[in-house]
């Protein structure tokens, strides 16, 4: 199991915590599908042939149908997995899919790029040299996924449900990047 934010000092005053969140991803995934419930249902009722349903129990079955699929996917492995980053002035910590965080000073990030992947939104830590990578606390799972890219090796992120979002963060990064 990752290490929680909550454990690890931020390594300034500073630091804004970016963290997957369960909840905002519930009521994101809820809301998408009461509107396509809503939007299919004329659709289905028209070549079905009218039901003679009326709206609220049409409201009611999207209300139901929204909530166990939202709450089964936020309960789901793929939605459990513990995604966070912090930037501060002391650096980027980083902790994805259940991994132990790392820590790196701005000198050391070569590049930060946040990009999409299908349908995902990831970030890529691009380090200066490997070694310059710090352990944020001694743990069993080991650092963030590597993955190689042109620019050399890179740590990988999911922030497809981490809250604020990657507009922020990638504002974040922005702002202490060296340019």
């Amino acid at each position: 199991m990752s290490i929680a934010p909550e454990e690890v000092r931020a390594p300034a005053r500073d630091a804004v915590l970016f963290r997957a969140s369960p909840g905002r991803t519930f009521v994101m995934m809820f809301a998408v599908l009461m509107v396509a419930y809503l939007a299919v249902s004329p659709v289905v009722g028209w070549i079905a042939g009218d039901t003679g349903d009326p709206w609220w129990a049409i409201v009611a079955q999207a209300m139901l149908v929204g909530a166990v699929v939202a709450g089964a996917y936020t309960v789901s492995a793929r939605a459990a997995l513990r995604t966070w980053v912090r930037i501060s002035s002391g650096g980027l910590e980083l902790a994805s899919q259940e991994s132990d965080p790392i820590l790196l000073d701005w000198a050391d990030v070569s590049a930060a790029v946040i990009r999409r992947e299908g349908l995902r939104t990831v970030l890529e830590v691009i380090p200066a040299d490997l070694d310059s990578v710090h352990p944020v606390q001694a743990g069993a799972a080991g650092g963030p996924v590597l993955t190689d890219t042109p620019r050399g090796p890179a740590f990988l992120a999911d922030l497809t449900q981490i809250w604020p979002g990657p507009r922020a963060l990638r504002r974040a990064l922005d702002r202490h990047l060296p340019r």
